[in-house]
């Protein structure tokens, strides 16, 4: 396809779901929330006032894994106004990186400027533990692909955009401060995204530990690029799910990382609530 038809394709699918989503509420979230595997419970928090699932917005792919509900939530949360994304979409699903970052484009048209990310992963530094929460502070993309490749639309950002801070500096000191002033402990450290859905071997995480990666998962980098791209501030906070040591590693089943994101939410969401709260 053609540079100039490609956006104009993008565009078009975009502004068909904005048109249906802006028919269906008149809140305009400055804020965006994705929830990771395990992490939807902060929804309860949020004081709904419209709940939209996947299946019926134009264009927006429908979570396949299992604690992704599938629903846009718009509200409010701390006194802000919020969309929050209760599932989201992984390359291992086989959607396209257009398609996973789609509701971050959506969000920005709507008017959102930050977007507050979180993700279950696998801890590899020895400091960290099952059931604690890590503030991301860089990330290293492993993916194996970037939702900004093929034609740039002007319209969103520009071609070749900086990634030297790709998490606010600004709000992950406002994160520290709250984690503090709650008796929470956060760890911050650098994310590392592979493609899944398998679990790391015992020699992939001594690679993924030695160039640098303090956590591994298998989302969060894309939605973060595309929201770099745009212009948006990002804070992203992981929860710690299992222990990933490679010389006492131990099989790991969908109901343990449950559990433990389960155990470990409160404090993300605790984090998640007072940054709001503040800015």
């Amino acid at each position: 396809m053609p540079e100039f038809e490609a956006v104009q394709e993008f565009r078009a699918k975009r502004k068909e779901t904005l048109a249906f989503l802006e028919q269906a509420t008149d809140l305009k979230p400055d804020y965006l929330i994705i929830l990771g595997t395990g992490l939807g419970k902060l929804a309860e928090e949020i004081d709904v006032a419209r709940v939209i699932s996947y299946d019926e917005i134009p264009h927006f792919p429908v979570s396949t894994v299992e604690s992704h509900h599938g629903r846009l939530l718009f509200g409010t949360l701390s006194g802000k106004k919020v969309v929050a994304m209760q599932g989201r979409f992984h390359y291992y699903e086989g959607y396209t990186m257009q398609q996973i970052v789609f509701p971050v484009r959506v969000a920005r048209a709507m008017g959102a400027k930050t977007l507050l990310v979180s993700n279950a992963c696998g801890g590899m530094n020895p400091l960290f533990r099952r059931g604690d929460i890590m503030c991301i502070t860089d990330h290293i993309n492993l993916l194996g692909d970037n939702p900004l490749i093929g034609p740039n639309d002007d319209e969103l950002g520009v071609r070749f955009p900086d990634m030297s801070e790709p998490y606010s500096a600004g709000l992950i000191a406002l994160a520290e401060n709250v984690a503090l002033e709650n008796n929470i402990k956060m760890h911050q450290g650098v994310y590392a995204s592979v493609p899944g859905p398998t679990l790391e071997t015992r020699a992939e995480y001594r690679f993924l530990r030695l160039i640098g990666a303090d956590v591994v998962g298998m989302s969060t980098i894309p939605e973060v690029i595309a929201a770099v791209h745009m212009d948006m501030e990002v804070l992203g906070i992981s929860v710690i799910t299992d222990e990933c040591f490679p010389d006492a590693l131990e099989p790991v089943k969908m109901e343990d990382i449950l559990a433990a994101a389960d155990m470990a939410e409160p404090k993300m969401t605790q984090v998640m609530k007072g940054v709001l709260r503040e800015l």
